[in-house]
């Protein structure tokens, strides 16, 4: 039986049509929480919301556009004009766009930005501004052990996720003083649509778990993929009471990939 220690607490999970998105909006859901659901992609959104609500999680839809300052502010204020005040945001949403430097065009370059950092700015803005006046909340920005780590053509990808990363850290020293908690964590291979849109042929999860030398990739120690439900453990424990004292930390979810640096 899961703790139902975040009973009744909203938590606002962005990208969460998405494959750890919706395993963290499931996580928070088990846990007691009542979840606002948020992602571009209404459609996929609804039926991810529906799947949930079946299973007793209570839990609503918000389509919004995290890259919008005025879509961010205004989907922040309609859930907590309908749910509550805030206790946990997290930052999931995301988008991946592959190819090495002097290929990739402007477009893809800003809108990975747009997404996996603006996007992170945008919403971790909004919700901080309100949580500051009730000294309390925590943030959990999702995004890669890439960012700290080199990767074949995700220069993009591996970049925004630094920036959100240091974003992050940022956010949480100046919020610190009001109580309010900011951590990420830093998720590898990961079983979801975003790896294996990279995959071209059947031997590719092989490849990522065995490790390619063509690429610098030395694989995963632990042999297996992580599964989203892996990674929405990690974001539950930091915005827990039993992360109470941690703030500004980096939680590397990547089976040994990154060999701990």
């Amino acid at each position: 039986m899961p703790s139902k220690d975040m009973e009744n607490k909203v938590a606002l999970v962005t990208g969460a049509a998405g494959g750890i998105g919706a395993a963290v909006a499931r996580k928070l859901g088990e846990r007691g929480a009542v979840v606002a659901a948020v992602d571009l992609d209404a459609v996929r959104l609804r039926e991810i919301v529906e799947k949930l609500a079946a299973d007793g999680i209570r839990v609503k839809a918000f389509p919004a556009d995290v890259t919008r300052a005025s879509e961010t502010e205004s989907v922040v204020d309609e859930v907590e004009r309908q749910l509550g005040p805030m206790e946990f945001l997290v930052n999931g949403a995301g988008v991946l766009r592959l190819g090495e430097v002097r290929s990739l065009s402007e477009e893809d370059w800003a809108t990975t930005f747009a997404v996996n950092a603006n996007g992170v700015f945008l919403m971790s803005r909004a919700v901080a501004s309100r949580m500051i006046p009730r000294s309390r909340g925590a943030i959990v920005t999702v995004a890669s052990n890439a960012a700290g780590t080199a990767r074949i053509e995700m220069a993009a990808y591996a970049a925004s996720k630094a920036a959100a990363t240091m974003f992050t850290k940022c956010l949480g020293l100046e919020v610190a003083k009001h109580g309010i908690r900011c951590n990420v964590v830093a998720p590898g291979s990961t079983d979801t649509p975003m790896l294996r849109s990279m995959w071209h042929d059947e031997t590719a999860a092989k490849g990522t778990v065995e490790g390619r030398l063509a690429a610098y990739r030395v694989g995963i120690p632990l042999r297996k993929l992580a599964s989203p439900s892996d990674v929405a453990s990690a974001v539950t424990f930091l915005l827990s009471d039993d992360a109470g004292h941690i703030t500004m930390h980096d939680l590397t979810v990547d089976g040994g990939a990154t060999l701990g640096v």
